[in-house]
């Protein structure tokens, strides 16, 4: 019984679901990349000697966007069957029929697919030859006994006699019952192998098309930022909305309402009337100038506490305080950061104790936040049912957002059933 277990164990792991589809992606990439090898060398060879006239661009073009089109194909394949997501460069721009030839002439993401499409064929071929290795001759050593017609070589000898020899190991033909394991075994161990022999080969390959198939350092740096400064002009525009809505709405209204019942206590002096209804005047214009202070600084701390003047770890223990819920604050932080990073981390501190007691159903949560030589470190964790995912409509979203406006990144672990772990980490400046 354990024998035939250990059987099923390998017949799974060797011809799995995986395994299969690594290995047709083996067999398929190499004919793929050897057509895209001659294509391009051909097409940039012919464009080449026709360089010095209008037709050897227009095919050297028309080759950079066969390499583009051959390196998507390769994209799918490597996301449908070995898993592995590249992301695709930023597509060539450029406006009208010259405008894109020479976008594609001179931009970088083409020329990267031209050199992938020229060296695939040296690293594909390195997977081909594992599944030779691990799985056809697996294959043929295993079944070797009901195959040894076809396991044999010929030898020709002087005299005109020809000879089968059997399959041989050092030396020995293997021709009969008890040497028939040898090559069984041989057979099993390369079969057993065989995915991690292919993994290892396809390496390379994948390694190859993840460097020149997607976009480079540079043109990553240029994304990050450019999205980063849309969610900065955004955030700031909402910002400014929202100030402008409360001094609206609130603030404004109620100095209305104190100029209104100034204007009513004046008349009531100037008429002599009666003491008490002067008051009651005066007391309704004080309680609204109380309130318009209340809405002022409330307006205030939602743009820069005032508590945050006094440091990170001051501002994190009002907000541990404020919260409904129990929250332990540990603060470890040498080297005071930027304003701006620690408005960033206060207020990602704030939005994620809300959540955490709007949506979670949680009773305590710690927030530790470390800052020494590296980056400010923020975590935010709480004991709710968990299941917090950063999209689809979550308050995540903007805090990630409004983190890579600096350079930070944020992480949420949060299975179901908790616990919720939020990590930020700010650069210090």
């Amino acid at each position: 019984m354990a024998v035939v277990n250990r059987l099923r164990s390998l017949a799974a792991a060797t011809f799995g679901r995986r395994a299969l589809a690594a290995l047709l992606y083996a067999v398929v990439a190499f004919p793929l990349a050897l057509i895209g090898f001659v294509l391009v060398l051909a097409g940039l060879a012919l464009g080449g000697v026709l360089s010095v006239t209008t037709l050897g661009l227009w095919l050297i073009a028309g080759t950079v966007r066969g390499a583009l089109a051959l390196g998507a194909v390769q994209r799918g394949l490597a996301r449908g069957l070995l898993g592995v997501e590249i992301e695709p460069p930023t597509p060539p721009g450029g406006a009208g029929v010259l405008g894109r030839r020479r976008a594609l002439l001179g931009e970088r993401a083409g020329w990267r697919a031209v050199a992938c499409v020229l060296s695939t064929p040296f690293t594909a071929v390195l997977g081909l030859v594992a599944v030779l290795a691990g799985y056809v001759y697996g294959a043929l050593f295993t079944l070797h006994p009901l195959l040894k017609d076809l396991n044999h070589r010929t030898v020709h000898h002087a005299d005109g006699s020809v000879t089968r020899v059997s399959l041989e190991f050092f030396g020995h033909q293997v021709d009969s019952w008890p040497r028939w394991l040898i090559p069984v075994t041989a057979g099993l161990l390369l079969l057993a192998v065989a995915p991690a022999l292919l993994r290892h080969a396809l390496t390379p390959h994948r390694l190859l098309l993840t460097a020149l198939l997607g976009p480079s350092a540079a043109d990553r740096r240029i994304r990050a930022l450019e999205e980063t400064r849309a969610h900065a002009v955004e955030d700031a525009a909402a910002t400014l909305r929202r100030i402008e809505r409360d001094l609206h709405d609130g603030t404004q209204a109620r100095l209305v309402g104190l100029a209104m019942h100034l204007t009513v206590i004046h008349e009531l002096v100037t008429a002599d009337a009666d003491r008490g209804r002067v008051l009651a005047a005066v007391d309704t214009a004080r309680s609204n100038a109380t309130q318009a202070i209340a809405d002022l600084r409330h307006l205030v701390k939602g743009i820069h506490p005032p508590v945050l003047d006094e440091g990170l770890p001051a501002a994190l223990a009002t907000l541990a305080a404020d919260s409904p819920l129990s929250v332990d604050v540990s603060t470890d932080i040498r080297t005071r950061p930027t304003p701006a990073v620690e408005s960033i981390a206060y207020f990602c501190t704030a939005e994620l104790l809300a959540n955490a007691t709007k949506h979670s159903g949680a009773d305590t949560a710690t927030v530790t936040v470390t800052a020494h030589d590296g980056p400010l470190r923020l975590r935010v964790a709480d004991d709710g049912r968990g299941g917090a995912v950063i999209g689809a409509g979550s308050g995540l979203t903007g805090l990630l957002a409004r983190v890579r406006t600096v350079d930070g990144t944020l992480t949420c672990d949060s299975p179901p059933g908790g616990p919720t772990v939020v990590t930020v980490e700010l650069p210090r400046a």
